[in-house]
Formats: C-alpha cells, sequence, structure tokens
C-alpha cells in the first residue's frame, strides 16, 4: 500500500489517520457532520492515545480542548485538558493550530497538516495532524476531534 492516499481530496499519509476519516464519514450517515454522541471510544482504540476533543466557543470564536489524549500531552510536554488552545505552549506552533481549526470551521470541511520539530529533550520529530468537524445537531461545528500522528526522525 502506497505511503501517501487520497480520501476524498485530503493527502492523509498515516494509516490510523486514513480509518479515523472513514469512521467520521461513516457516521454522518448522510448528514453534514456526525455528532461526538455517533463515536464508541472502544471503536476507536486504535487512536484513543492520540485522539483529542476541541470544543469550538464563539463570540469570540475560541477553542477549549475537552480531552487532549496522553500521547500528544507526552509529545508537547503538556497537558491541555480543560484549557484553552492559547495555553498550548509557544513552541508547538499554537498559531498554526488556530489557523488549522478556523479553517475547519469556517470551510466545513476536514483538513490535513503535517510538519517537523523537536521535543524539548531534542529528538526531532514529524507529525500529521487530521482535525474534524463535529455537531450536536445540524450545521453548526460545535467541536473538533483531532487524530494526531507522530514519527521520529
Amino acid at each position: 500500500m502506497p505511503d501517501d492516499i487520497v480520501t476524498d481530496g485530503l493527502l492523509i499519509k498515516a494509516a490510523p489517520l486514513r480509518s479515523l476519516y472513514r469512521d467520521w464519514d461513516a457516521r454522518r450517515a448522510g448528514r453534514r457532520f456526525p455528532a461526538r454522541a455517533d463515536f464508541d471510544p472502544l471503536a476507536l482504540r486504535y487512536i484513543l492515545g492520540n485522539l483529542s476533543l476541541v470544543d469550538v466557543l464563539r463570540d469570540p470564536l475560541r477553542f477549549i480542548f475537552r480531552l487532549h489524549a496522553s500521547r500528544n500531552a507526552a509529545h508537547l510536554g503538556a497537558d491541555l485538558t480543560g484549557k484553552e488552545l492559547a495555553a498550548m505552549p509557544a513552541w508547538t506552533n499554537p498559531a498554526g493550530v488556530r489557523t488549522q481549526y478556523e479553517q475547519v470551521v469556517a470551510s466545513h470541511v476536514p483538513q490535513v497538516r503535517r510538519s517537523v520539530g523537536t521535543h524539548a529533550d531534542g529528538s526531532k520529530w514529524e507529525y500529521e495532524v487530521l482535525v474534524l468537524p463535529l455537531s450536536t445537531g445540524g450545521d453548526t461545528i460545535d467541536m473538533l476531534m483531532a487524530g494526531m500522528s507522530w514519527t521520529a526522525l
């Protein structure tokens, strides 16, 4: 299987993220977005340690981590559960993360981003993040599901 797979116009390299996209798409069931309640955490075991849920608040637009996955917290050196995106350490590029989140909210479509960085211990890594919109009901995105894949360089 090739490393790069285009799924509905998204270039998704990591197999777990392709699976997450397919799960998200299947749970839409004809709707524009699935709801958080459409997902059984046990069915997402393959990505749970790398899956974050982000509440989308408006007026002004803000992003609060409802759940910041354990592996993500370990890689970033900070658990952001219950915190706003603004609390993300500066070296992790919170502006880039905010831009991706804003793009998903504005466009109503999933977004993929890849980047390379260095941990506090000096180790190099590459990550890929897939951000998927969720809605409790209707067309208003009220939550984002962000899956990450980490690769040591």
